[in-house]
C-alpha cells in the first residue's frame, strides 16, 4: 500500500467513523499499518466506541482491527 493511498484510505475511514459517531469521540486518529488498523481517540461510551468499530468495517471488512479508544466516564 503506497503512501498515498494509506492517507486516503486514513481520511476514509475517519469520515466513516465522523459519519456514525458524530464528535462524541476526541482525538480521534486512525493509524494503518501493514498488518492491521488501530483506532484511538476518547469516549464517554462504550457504545460509541462500537460504533466506530463498525464504521471500520463497513469500509474494511475483513482487515485485522485493533480498537485502541478508550471509554471514560464523565464525572457529574
Amino acid at each position: 500500500m503506497g503512501l498515498d493511498h494509506s492517507q486516503q484510505l486514513r481520511r476514509q475511514l475517519e469520515r466513516q467513523i465522523l459519519a456514525r459517531c458524530g464528535r462524541r469521540i476526541t482525538n480521534l486518529s486512525v493509524e494503518i499499518r501493514p498488518d492491521q488498523v488501530v483506532l484511538h481517540g476518547r469516549t464517554d461510551r462504550f457504545h460509541v466506541k462500537q460504533l466506530a468499530q463498525h464504521g471500520v468495517r463497513e469500509v474494511l471488512p475483513t482487515v485485522p482491527l485493533r480498537n485502541a479508544i478508550t471509554v471514560e466516564r464523565v464525572a457529574v
